[in-house]
């Protein structure tokens, strides 16, 4: 089983690469949290995506010291893979999205995998329920997502992004990308595509980029890429192939299941730098409750 990371942000709104800063006692990262995980629960494999700009200084921190416990593979994040006559505008500094993040790990990935954000803390509980479902039967569009409780994902510091879920029968039928917030003790979250704010019940599953896919979403990716250049011809300075956004087109065209699983996990991150010595708190607190060794690698 693999375990893909999306390691190529820069944390704008933290003001630094995230993925770099110490959190553990022993100056781990919060990406060496979730390797460490998926290990405990059977992934093999991890492949990261990064800035080609960042391998060195990536392989030096993160690789080198995971490299004996796991295997590891490093995928550069470039707009590649576009369709014929396709160009992007010189002054556009961004890659596209996840969604071609993903679409980036083609030649790479040829088993089902589990796909997160390297700035994100998720919890063993969130690999364990991944794996059972690769280990379980499914065909090719048989997709899942973990789905959160939204209680369990806020920042005190705050607004975050989520992706809000709708679903029947535990499948997923909807993903609204929303900025959530408390507010007057309630969760509210605001759409970003304009639609009206709804409060949001904190047991209620949202969408942390934690995706299970099987070698079929290459496939799909790359017939929605095209269509999304089409769409955004005039837009291309700006617009993101967004990695939620294929998965809710997939879901809406019936093309794929999405099945939610639910976890316990609690969400810990470092969205705002307020948030840091919060999260390292908790990552202490874990540790001392045994649920984490003091060094993660030795």
């Amino acid at each position: 089983m693999t375990l893909v990371i999306m390691a190529a942000g820069m944390g704008s709104r933290f003001g630094g690469l995230k993925q770099i800063e110490p959190v553990g006692r022993a100056g781990e990262f919060i990406l060496d949290y979730s390797v460490y995980d998926a290990l405990r629960a059977g992934f093999d494999k991890v492949v990261f995506i990064i800035k080609e700009e960042n391998y060195e200084l990536f392989r030096d921190t993160v690789g080198k010291r995971i490299e004996n416990k796991i295997e590891a593979r490093y995928v550069f994040q470039k707009n590649i893979n576009l369709p014929a006559g396709v160009v992007i505008p010189e002054d556009r500094k961004s890659p596209l999205g996840t969604g071609l993040a993903i679409l980036c790990c083609k030649d790479t990935v040829k088993e089902d995998f589990l796909v997160l954000n390297a700035d994100d803390f998720y919890g063993f509980d969130a690999f364990r329920v991944a794996a059972d479902f690769i280990r379980g039967a499914k065909k090719e569009n048989d997709f899942a997502m973990v789905g959160y409780m939204t209680g369990n994902t806020m920042s005190e510091n705050g607004s975050v992004k989520r992706g809000v879920c709708e679903s029947e029968g535990g499948y997923l039928t909807d993903i609204i990308e929303s900025s959530i917030e408390l507010a007057g003790g309630k969760i509210i979250a605001r759409p970003l595509n304009g639609d009206a704010e709804m409060e949001v019940p904190a047991s209620s599953p949202v969408s942390m980029n934690m995706f299970v896919f099987t070698p079929k979403i290459f496939d799909f990716l790359e017939k929605l890429l095209a269509e999304f250049f089409e769409e955004n011809a005039d837009n291309l300075a700006k617009a993101e192939f967004l990695l939620p956004e294929a998965v809710r087109g997939l879901v809406k065209a019936g093309e794929a299941r999405v099945k939610i699983l639910p976890t316990t996990a609690k969400w810990y991150g470092i969205t705002y730098r307020e948030d840091k010595e919060a999260f390292i708190a908790e990552i202490n607190k874990l540790i001392d409750s045994g649920a984490y060794p003091e060094e993660l690698w030795n």
